[in-house]
């Protein structure tokens, strides 16, 4: 199967100290795939140079063998909660809206149809009754449902989630991955940084072991063993369910 995403001989580095070394690494089509590594190890930062929001130092970055400029409406985007200004006054409605201004344009304005779409990716997520609810007026785990809403309402070919799972409660958790299987079952992929290492079996099939290198990647039954971990970690790792 062709891949969906390929980098090669990627280096990200910020005043001269490299936040990635040398990346390579083949995203397969269609595949649930976890970027799993320490605080500091550039999970962010190769979500943020696959969106070409950052200008690396050396390498590249192909989407279905093509630069992101050329494919930039292919693929969704979920930041991590933290790093949105959630006092910005607008309402969940509007934030969904947001989703489709790469085919409409920042002139044309949403209308009767796109105002359908982006009511059915919030019922997709839960959140329907909120539409003309104010943002900031949401429980954390609200606002994430709703910044997932704004990926689907995309229907993008590629979906990259900066920890999305992180300080939800157990609902909404179950929520994400469920909405996540099932883009997968729609031939979409979808790379998720994760934090919690106790779930990357259970939740996904592919997996990333990232610390300013990449440690390992591939298929999770094949990669996720311990030994990797205590690479990716540097030392002593807690006995992982299902890694060996």
């Amino acid at each position: 199967m062709a891949n969906a995403i390929e980098v090669r001989d990627l280096t990200v580095a910020y005043r001269e100290s490299p936040v990635l070394w040398d990346i390579d690494l083949d995203v397969p089509s269609g595949g649930l795939m976890a970027i799993v590594g320490p605080n500091g190890a550039g999970k962010t930062t190769l979500i943020q140079a696959i969106l070409s929001l950052i200008k690396p130092a050396a390498g590249q970055i192909r989407i279905f063998g093509q630069p992101y400029r050329s494919v930039a409406s292919s693929v969704g985007y979920v930041p991590q909660r933290g790093s949105v200004d959630w006092d910005f006054p607008t309402s969940v409605m509007d934030v969904v809206l947001m989703g489709l201004y790469g085919r409409l344009g920042w002139v044309r304005r949403p209308g009767r149809n796109e105002r359908t779409e982006a009511m059915a990716a919030l019922d997709q997520v839960g959140m329907a009754e909120y539409a003309h609810r104010q943002i900031s007026q949401l429980s954390g785990g609200q606002q994430q449902r709703v910044f997932l809403a704004r990926a689907l309402v995309q229907d993008a070919r590629i979906y990259l989630m900066d920890e999305p799972l992180q300080g939800v409660d157990a609902t909404t958790e179950r929520t994400i991955i469920e909405l996540l299987r099932t883009l997968q079952s729609l031939g979409k992929t979808v790379m998720v940084v994760h934090h919690d290492l106790q779930t990357v079996s259970s939740y996904f099939d592919e997996v990333l072991l990232l610390n300013v290198r990449r440690i390992a990647s591939g298929p999770v039954s094949e990669v996720f063993t311990e030994a990797n971990l205590r690479l990716t970690y540097g030392g002593r790792v807690a006995i992982i369910k299902g890694a060996s």
